[in-house]
């Protein structure tokens, strides 16, 4: 058959990826290690790093082998760990629905003028003529209103490093400029208010390799933002896991009553006709034969990617009564009463699956389901085919156990540490592993079963058992506090008959002022005093927490006549701890402003710093000799007056 592409004619025969092709074909899977991720890693491609640029009407994309993982530009997701996940924009699963277990994002959602790319080298069996490789790819972009070279973008390119000649059909270059891009629709939401979001679906792009034996070929896929830092573009890229070559095409059981046959996914438009091509068999991606053809029998599918984006192939294949099932149950595998199992294998096109009994699956008639068993089970799979004439059985064993969680609290969860009988402990069975936490930070090396709490702190433990299972206690909050030191208390004065306000430290949620002497309530944080004659009063005021830490603070109220400086005229200041300092003494002074000494030329040899313990008889080091010494006062007193003192001052040596 004649297929126009671009302008030019070609005709070749590549066999189909079928329904039913799974089964055991003795050279069918002849594809490179790990090209289509199912390792769940990036071995054998290569990772890079990098920027884009903007320059000249040209758009540069610089890349370096850097690794994957850096910057969260490379990511791999795996359908048991991520099965429902979508896409935030384009609403389409980050696990390409070709039946693949993993499936790459290349890029984010970070901006930044970054750059990115994967590639992957091999080289095609020198007898493998009739060659193919499938990919397929979903994009995001960010459609700012900048210039083409400026926009974020996916690139594509198969080379044919042999002959240093890129493979056109299959390399693309995919920018978000304008409306209308073929395949392309509007996300439903945006990142920022102003800037569409443009998506691409999962679609697929055959490689024809035919008559490239021998020849290394290289994969690269390259994304890129936008040039102005703020934009971002990104794709999601998967591999088939069957490369073709030449094998018979589709097989089926002798006793089938029907045979499906499957195009690969992700193309536009799908028509199937009879060998010579007299007639057409059906318009879409699946094919369903019933009764099935002769055995021997060549289709024909002629696909046609999205417009722009790749070139009309046909693809061949041809229907054999040879099929051999297999039934993969997976490995023997543990259930720790939490996360699902993941069990089986990848779905084969054109297979049915049913596992017995149900009991604890979350499909039994996948190929693939989650177990949750809540006992140990023996789960039996049977895989048939697709007609119903043969099938194929395996078993799986999973284990449920959990290790017992159970938390025991001893003690109070608020306390002093000071106190001689509140405490804090914690218990696990003695039959499992332990390690604790605390505030969710790992407590290294605790692992004892028994734990006495010294911290305040959010305390849980991850418990293992003989099995491996591994889950969480639930979790015990303890405050434990420290007793705050004592205060003394500025001395407060007052007169005779009159209100004072006192106040204690907010501490605690009990508060005590003994002896409990003119207080309007000596048990309030901030009583009334009052006092009708003169006389010093002493308090110790008690603060208890709410877990019990006592706090004892003193307060000395001073109740006077009348407020009063008094300032002594003779000084001797010869260190023998006695009157070797010069200081006013004060009753009812609530603030000195200054008090100054001047010799008899009037110039100022002291003044009153805050916090002072008086005059030593010094004017910068040195000692001043004996005579007569002015002195000024000044400060304010409890009743809100400014008094003004001076004298004079003998210095006596």
């Amino acid at each position: 058959m004649k297929i126009h592409q671009h302008g030019t004619i070609r005709t070749h025969m590549v066999a189909l990826f079928t329904t039913l092709f799974l089964c055991s074909i003795s050279n069918a899977q002849i594809c490179p290690p790990n090209i289509d991720f199912e390792k769940g890693d990036f071995s054998n491609w290569t990772a890079y790093t990098g920027s884009v640029s903007a320059g000249g009407g040209t758009n540069t994309i610089t890349l370096s082998p850097n690794g994957v993982g850096f910057n969260g530009q490379h990511e791999i997701f795996s359908r048991s760990l991520n099965a429902g996940d979508i896409d935030m924009f384009g609403g389409f699963p980050v696990v390409c629905p070709n039946g693949s277990g993993y499936s790459v994002k290349l890029g984010n959602t970070m901006g930044g003028a970054q750059a990115e790319g994967l590639s992957y080298e091999f080289t095609i069996p020198a007898n493998m003529n009739t060659y193919s490789i499938t990919y397929h790819y979903a994009v995001v972009f960010e459609g700012p209103n900048h210039r083409l070279e400026e926009q974020p973008r996916l690139e594509i390119e198969v080379l044919n490093v042999s002959d240093n000649k890129v493979i056109e059909c299959s390399s693309f270059e995919f920018i978000p400029f304008g409306s209308g891009l073929p395949g392309f629709f509007e996300a439903p939401v945006r990142a920022n208010e102003n800037t569409p979001v443009w998506v691409k679906d999962w679609t697929a792009v055959t490689i024809n390799l035919n008559g490239q034996a021998g020849k290394t070929i290289r994969l690269f896929f390259k994304t890129a933002d936008c040039t102005f830092v703020r934009h971002f573009g990104y794709a999601y890229i998967d591999v088939n896991t069957e490369c073709t070559g030449e094998f018979t095409g589709a097989t089926y059981c002798p006793n089938d009553t029907l045979v499906n046959v499957v195009a690969p996914y992700g193309f536009q438009d799908y028509r199937w006709f009879n060998s010579n091509f007299s007639q057409m068999l059906g318009s879409s991606q699946q094919l369903v034969l019933r009764p099935p053809y002769p055995t021997g029998s060549l289709l024909a599918v002629e696909v046609t990617p999205f417009n722009g984006y790749g070139c009309k192939d046909t693809l061949y294949a041809r229907l054999v009564d040879t099929l051999t099932l297999k039934a993969n149950a997976g490995r023997d595998t543990v259930y720790c009463g939490s996360d699902p199992i993941l069990i089986g294998e990848n779905p084969k096109p054109g297979l049915s699956y049913r596992w017995s009994p149900a009991t604890g699956l979350s499909d039994p008639n996948i190929a693939n389901p989650f177990a949750t068993p809540a006992t140990s089970t023996q789960y039996i799979l049977t895989v048939l085919s697709g007609g119903g004439g043969c099938f194929k059985r395996d078993t799986v064993f999973v284990t449920s156990t959990s290790p017992d969680t159970t938390l025991q609290f001893l003690g109070s969860t608020m306390f002093c540490r000071t106190s001689a009988t509140d405490s804090a402990v914690l218990i696990v069975s003695p039959d499992v592993n332990v390690q604790w936490f605390r505030d969710g930070i790992i407590l290294s090396g605790v692992n004892q079963n028994r734990l006495r709490l010294t911290q305040s702190g959010r305390y849980y433990a991850v418990v293992k058992n003989a099995d491996g299972c591994a889950l969480n206690t639930r979790s015990v909050s303890v405050t434990i506090e420290d007793p705050l030191p004592g205060q003394t208390y500025p001395i407060q004065y007052t007169f005779q008959n009159t209100v004072l306000p006192l106040q204690s430290r907010p501490i605690g949620i009990e508060v005590a002022w003994a002896p409990p002497l003119y207080l309007t309530d000596a048990n309030i944080a901030q009583p009334i005093f009052e006092r009708d004659n003169i006389g010093d009063q002493l308090y110790q005021i008690r603060m208890v927490t709410a877990v019990g830490c006592v706090t004892v603070d003193t307060q000395l109220v001073k109740t006077i006549k009348e407020v009063t400086v008094f300032v002594p005229n003779v000084f001797t200041p010869n260190n023998d701890n006695l009157n070797d300092r010069f200081y006013p003494v004060t009753d009812g002074i609530k603030k000195i402003y200054s008090f100054k000494v001047f010799n008899r030329w009037g110039l100022e040899l002291f003044n009153w710093p805050v916090g002072s313990l008086g005059w030593d008889g010094t004017y910068k080091g040195v000692h001043q000799a004996p005579g007569a010494y002015v002195w000024q006062f000044s400060g304010i007193g409890i009743d809100g007056k400014i008094y003004n003192r001076k004298g004079m001052l003998t210095i006596i040596r």
